[in-house]
């Protein structure tokens, strides 16, 4: 799994690097979205790229007979790249990737739950030190949890920064577990 989420991680980047010059990030998630809604609704077209007794050459043609007035010559191109470097099966990954990190312009979504509200000054504050901390324009999406105790966890895609009592009281208890008397 670690494995996969680099390679999503990489190539998605790489796209994004690339595509910014040429086409530019808006475009370029736009179009990774419309190639998972078209991988997703026409079952030919996903089963056609993982059939492996088809020629990387065939489908290189087929792509660009095909999908010339669907998709930008960048997106042609990287599908070609996939196909070449024998990584097709993650490009429904890489599209989500893209949509996630580069949609609304960069931001990131990030979610705050509390077990208390939060004054909106605390909430610029978290803000502002998770975009300095992160480098990425933040998204803060504010969520109750009673269960946390107090303190704030923060989840970031898969990262979870958690300062909860709730977590605090789990680290004690596992400390103590394992203090020989």
């Amino acid at each position: 799994m670690i494995r996969r989420n680099l390679v999503v991680k990489r190539y998605s980047e790489a796209f994004m690097s690339y595509a910014k010059a040429t086409i530019g990030p808006e475009k370029a998630v736009e179009e990774l979205k419309a190639l998972k809604i078209l991988l997703r609704s026409e079952s030919e077209f996903e089963n056609f790229f993982y059939n492996p007794h088809i020629a990387y050459a065939q489908k290189c043609e087929i792509i660009d007979r095909v999908a010339k007035g669907y998709f930008c010559e960048e997106t042609r191109n990287f599908l070609k790249l996939l196909l070449e470097k024998g990584r097709i099966e993650f490009v429904i990954g890489i599209c989500d990737y893209v949509r996630a990190t580069y949609s609304r312009n960069g931001a990131v979504d990030a979610l705050l739950r509390t077990s208390y509200p939060v004054d909106t000054d605390v909430l610029r504050m978290v803000k502002a030190a998770l975009e300095s901390r992160m480098r990425k324009k933040m998204n803060l999406y504010l969520e109750l949890d009673p269960d946390l105790l107090g303190g704030m966890q923060i989840r970031i895609g898969n990262t979870i920064i958690d300062g909860s009592v709730k977590r605090h009281l789990s680290d004690l208890k596992e400390k103590l577990m394992n203090v020989k008397v």
